[in-house]
């Protein structure tokens, strides 16, 4: 395992971008945060895009955005920088990124690999019956 692995932290960050945005807007602010993360140092695990949620309340007097979802790992120093890039753009209505222990790493292995997934759970016990 080589030096720089050991600092790097696991973590998931999900950001909220406006609904006013245009599709290619959408996929240049992803690719943004996409190659901020990676040109310093991070890597990249796994990467969902869960669309366009409505939302319980009003942000920004907004109803709705475009959920994106980022697992990666990185040193810790880079997070405030990540998140200070969050700030500066108009186009994040919100974010939020966190720190993963050991459980929650286990939890989202098992969450790639399905085994929450509703469907196929249905499907299984409609089976077995």
């Amino acid at each position: 395992m080589d030096k720089l692995n050991i600092m790097k932290k696991h973590y998931e960050g999900i950001f909220i971008i406006s609904p006013l945005v245009t599709e290619n807007q959408l996929k240049e602010t992803v690719a943004h945060f996409k190659k901020l993360l990676t040109s310093n140092g991070g890597e990249i695990i796994h990467e969902e895009d869960w669309g366009l949620k409505k939302f319980a309340y009003p942000i920004k007097k907004k109803s709705s955005g475009y959920y994106h979802l980022f697992e990666f790992k990185i040193e810790p120093d880079f997070i405030q920088k990540l998140e200070t890039e969050y700030l500066r753009n108009e186009k994040i209505l919100r974010f939020l990124t966190v720190s993963l222990d050991k459980y929650a790493l286990e939890f989202n292995e098992k969450r790639r690999n399905g085994a929450f997934n509703k469907s196929a759970s249905k499907k299984k016990d409609l089976l077995n019956a």
